[in-house]
């Protein structure tokens, strides 16, 4: 741990740019949190939080695959830049959100963040491998991975507890201000974020890419089983949306979905860093893959079940200790079946895939939030991706990941 860490004193542009990462990363949280917690309150209803999850993530879905393909062509500086600017409006307007006449500038809000986000995550990924040595890659990634579980547990906390002590429009500033200074930090960086382009060399059209993508995928049994596993854990998302409701049904308010939101985070940033010790063990990736998934169903039924507040944030870290355990076993699969000319696009796709299951899981329970108890949302959530997971080994129990994947041999265009 000491060796990986040791990559953000040795080196200032790496450590400026995942700065930058950790302060937007905050600052969505210091958003997301009192937001969640402040439209029911103004409505009466929990509709609202439900659609505000489902846009942020939808919007973010839809736009992955393009933004993917700016993030190749365009200054990668300015356009963390730009995201960070039009991302600090979407915070500033939710200012005005006072009434329920005006909730739906939040869900304006919160759609022009997640154009934003869409554009920015590409963007940043994408320029990772440029502000680091080559000797720096793996200690470097690892850091850069840890960035968003970090944020959720300290983001989440905070915009719980300064909610709490000073109300959401505090919170809403805060992030403004963070916004503006992630901004300012990506100005510091003096390596170049993209390696110099070749313009005699033809660019493939977007929509050309994308569909080659989707026929490699379609046509490689392995890939697309891979693809489809994180839609697991996406169907059953739509128990963030209960967060705000259930910490109110046990008395804890705005400190209690923090709470929640931060024990998310936790088990997301520990699960993979514990999943790397058998990784290398492809035999039994897919039996592992279907365990966390049916791990995480599992304890959203027992959340549903339990009514002592303590055991439900021991069983939401248990449940996205298994989900982030999930995310990274399969990007490790995914990494060793597909060949790098297909790679970028083939994990947009499953970026992709799984951030449209987390919009529609959150679309159904926003449907019947307001109509249908609490435990009973929790408990269908768990069991849509517990049932998710049983038909999915079913459907990959002739696969193998031991043999040597074929779709790691260079591949030519179609």
């Amino acid at each position: 741990m000491a060796s990986t860490l040791s990559v953000l004193t040795r080196n200032r542009n790496f450590r400026t740019l995942f700065l930058a990462e950790l302060v937007v990363f905050g600052a969505d949280w210091f958003v997301m949190v009192p937001l969640l917690v402040l439209l029911p309150q103004l409505t009466g209803s929990g509709v609202w939080g439900a659609l505000v999850l489902a846009v942020d993530t939808g919007v973010v879905a839809l736009l992955l695959p393009y933004t993917g393909t700016i993030a190749d062509r365009f200054d990668r500086r300015r356009i963390l830049m730009a995201a960070n600017g039009a991302a600090l409006v979407g915070a500033l307007l939710l200012l005005a959100v006072r009434s329920s006449g005006t909730a739906w500038l939040a869900m304006l809000a919160i759609s022009i963040i997640a154009v934003a986000k869409a554009f920015y995550s590409p963007a940043a990924q994408a320029a990772l491998p440029n502000v680091l040595d080559p000797d720096e890659l793996a200690a470097g990634n690892a850091v850069a991975g840890s960035a968003w579980g970090t944020m959720t547990v300290v983001g989440a906390s905070l915009g719980g507890l300064i909610s709490a002590a000073f109300g959401p429009y505090v919170c809403f500033w805060v992030a403004a201000v963070a916004l503006l200074t992630a901004a300012g930090l990506t100005t510091l960086i003096r390596r170049p974020l993209q390696a110099p382009r070749d313009h005699a060399e033809p660019v493939q059209r977007t929509w050309a890419a994308i569909r080659e993508a989707l026929a490699y995928i379609a046509h490689r049994p392995r890939v697309l089983a891979l693809v489809t596993v994180k839609s697991a854990v996406g169907l059953g998302n739509g128990v963030l949306t209960v967060f705000p409701l259930l910490a109110g049904l046990y008395g804890v308010g705005a400190v209690g979905t923090g709470l929640l939101f931060a024990v998310r985070g936790a088990g997301a940033l520990i699960g993979p860093i514990l999943m790397r010790r058998v990784l290398t063990n492809r035999r039994w990736l897919l039996t592992g893959l279907a365990l966390s998934m049916s791990t995480y169903g599992l304890a959203y039924v027992g959340v549903s079940v339990t009514g002592w507040f303590p055991l439900v944030l021991a069983l939401v870290f248990v449940a996205h200790f298994a989900g982030g355990g999930n995310w990274v076993m399969s990007n490790f699969a995914l990494q060793g079946e597909v060949p790098d000319r297909l790679r970028g696009r083939v994990f947009a796709t499953d970026m992709m895939l799984a951030t449209l299951a987390i919009s529609v899981s959150q679309l159904v329970v926003a449907a019947l939030v307001d109509t249908i108890d609490e435990r009973i949302v929790l408990a269908g959530c768990g069991l849509t991706t517990l049932v998710y997971a049983v038909g999915w080994r079913i459907a990959t129990r002739r696969l193998s990941l031991t043999e040597q994947p074929s779709a790691a041999e260079p591949v030519t265009s179609r």
